[in-house]
């Protein structure tokens, strides 16, 4: 998720790069990605015009809150465009087995590290609370998964990591990816930890934007993947599947809107976005 977007009132994560994705920006030149990868990254099917990559830890920042690697690039198929349909997963989705239960990991800041304070490597009171308030959104769906926080990562199915001072300093909000092919959530969450001291952000927005990079774990694209400009504003942008897939889910309509405020809508104003019925049509179909 990228800097909350100021079109839509601040405002990925996401602008919510979750929740995120947001207001373009001018890079430092030690962010440029080599342009035969943005040409392999274009190939995929994403937008690299409206949402230029950027290096981001070991690979590349790509619409703004998904993360790609040279081996996740490599392993992806050829990217199409996809008539806009409302509600979108990847092809591959987490094996339920049944009643699965993913464990997250998020580290606690240290008594000094204060409202999310930028020194820390852990994570302020609220946003371990808007972890909690989004797992237990998703907890209340009755899915045939469901999330459990942990005090350990040994052993975790995601570890929520904080994003470097870099980062949050140029306006990361969050990132995610997607689920693996033998079935896993992907194992994790880059998040920033000045939601709550640098944007003001409540523990419900936070919550949202945490959820938003859930969603991607377990495979949701974004509502308005075949156009980000209902969420984001600026020109028609359609993501393209990414080589990942971007399949209607059956039950939700055709189109999107920003009113609707979609917990997986590509930009956010930073505000509470609890699952809207069509959401829970989506969790529902898909687990």
């Amino acid at each position: 998720m990228r800097r909350i977007n100021n079109i839509l009132s601040l405002a990925l994560i996401a602008s919510i790069t979750l929740f995120s994705c947001s207001e373009q920006e001018t890079l430092a030149d030690d962010l440029s990605v080599p342009d035969d990868v943005i040409a392999q990254i274009a190939a995929l099917g994403f937008d690299v015009e409206n949402m230029i990559p950027t290096k981001f830890e070991n690979g590349y920042l790509v619409e703004g809150d998904i993360y790609l690697t040279d081996r996740t690039i490599a392993e992806m198929g050829q990217g199409n465009k996809i008539a806009s349909v409302e509600q979108y997963s990847t092809d591959n989705l987490v094996n339920a087995g049944g009643g699965r239960v993913i464990t997250l990991y998020a580290p606690v800041a240290s008594s000094g590290g204060g409202r999310g304070k930028k020194g820390s490597s852990g994570y302020s009171p609220a946003m371990i609370a808007g972890l909690d308030l989004a797992i237990s959104r998703y907890n209340a769906q009755n899915l045939s998964i469901s999330f459990q926080r942990v005090t350990s990562s040994s052993g975790a199915d995601i570890v929520m990591t904080r994003l470097s001072k870099r980062d949050e300093r140029r306006g990361v909000l969050g990132s995610a990816g997607f689920p693996t092919n033998s079935g896993d959530p992907y194992g994790e969450i880059k998040m920033s930890g000045v939601l709550e001291s640098s944007y003001g952000l409540s523990t419900a927005g936070i919550a949202t934007i945490i959820a938003h990079e859930m969603g991607h774990c377990i495979g949701f694209r974004h509502t308005d993947y075949f156009d980000r400009s209902i969420s984001c504003g600026g020109g028609t942008s359609n993501e393209g599947d990414g080589g990942v897939g971007a399949n209607h889910i059956p039950g939700t309509p055709t189109g999107a809107t920003a009113s609707k405020k979609s917990w997986m809508l590509a930009c956010t104003d930073g505000g509470d976005r609890p699952f809207n019925n069509d959401d829970k049509t989506a969790l529902d179909y898909l687990y």
